[in-house]
């Protein structure tokens, strides 16, 4: 797989953050809560595999991962090979967070994982997950025309949330600022979300790790926070009122707490 697009910034005398975005969206996400990250963290904020400035050209199919586990492996070939590092993962990039975690724990200090859930759909032994059908309507869209299907999804992201209109038109204006995303990479994503079963993963994470989650989440339901608090030994949930899928974009204040809570309560 080819190198994944990196920025850093703030002082690398703090300890180092990377920032994971979720499904379909690019790092440039992160823009609004970069300043007052950056105060306390040194950061790396990464556009996953086919996103953002994460795309090959020529595209290969060899670039585009098609398991969590193979994002991670190059997340982590990628950041600073001498120091630890936190994790703060978005959705799909929750996942991967867990990944890294749960593979090379001596590498990984604390996780903050925002509006994650270990696996995304419903199963007979997992009701707390969404109907397998919409992210099958999701792929079928997409082949026909993803622009579209990824606006859909950014409009199921905000559902519920306080101030949603004001920042739905937020996230449809960054959606392509880089570019418009890989269709085979935004497939192999919607694989992963549709076959991912992070639930052992879950239980074997000795990391620190806070759950920051909004109440009227649609998309990652806050049952599966309240699964993760209960199964990760050393997990802290906050729950937010009228907060949705995009906890950082709409609780920025709740985000920079939990960040600033992982960043203070973990040893360096």
């Amino acid at each position: 797989m080819s190198p994944l697009h990196l920025e850093s910034s703030g002082s690398a005398d703090h300890p180092l953050l990377v920032l994971l975005h979720g499904w379909g969206s690019h790092s440039g996400v992160w823009e609004s809560v970069t300043a007052d990250l950056e105060k306390h963290f040194h950061l790396h904020k990464i556009d996953l595999p086919g996103h953002g400035y994460s795309r090959c050209q020529p595209a290969e199919p060899s670039d585009f991962a098609s398991t969590v586990e193979a994002v991670a492996a190059v997340i982590l070939m990628q950041v600073s090979p001498h120091r630890k590092i936190m994790l703060c993962g978005w959705s799909l990039g929750g996942q991967v967070a867990l990944a890294v975690a749960s593979r090379w724990p001596s590498r990984v200090q604390g996780l903050l994982l925002v509006a994650a859930t270990p696996c995304f759909v419903g199963r007979a032994d997992w009701p707390q997950g969404m109907d397998v059908a919409v992210l099958q309507q999701f792929s079928a869209d997409l082949n026909l025309n993803y622009a579209k299907t990824l606006q859909r999804f950014l409009a199921l992201q905000m559902r519920g949330s306080e101030a949603g209109d004001a920042l739905l038109m937020l996230l449809r204006k960054e959606l392509f600022a880089r570019g418009e995303p890989s269709p085979a990479a935004l497939q192999a994503g919607l694989r992963m979300l549709m076959e991912n079963d992070l639930r052992a993963t879950c239980r074997k994470i000795t990391q620190p790790v806070w759950l920051l989650h909004g109440e009227t989440d649609t998309i990652a339901a806050p049952a599966a926070a309240i699964w993760m608090q209960q199964n990760i030994p050393r997990a802290e949930l906050s729950l937010l009122p009228g907060c949705g899928h995009a906890p950082f974009l709409s609780h920025p204040q709740a985000f920079i707490e939990a960040a600033l809570a992982m960043r203070y309560a973990t040893p360096q």
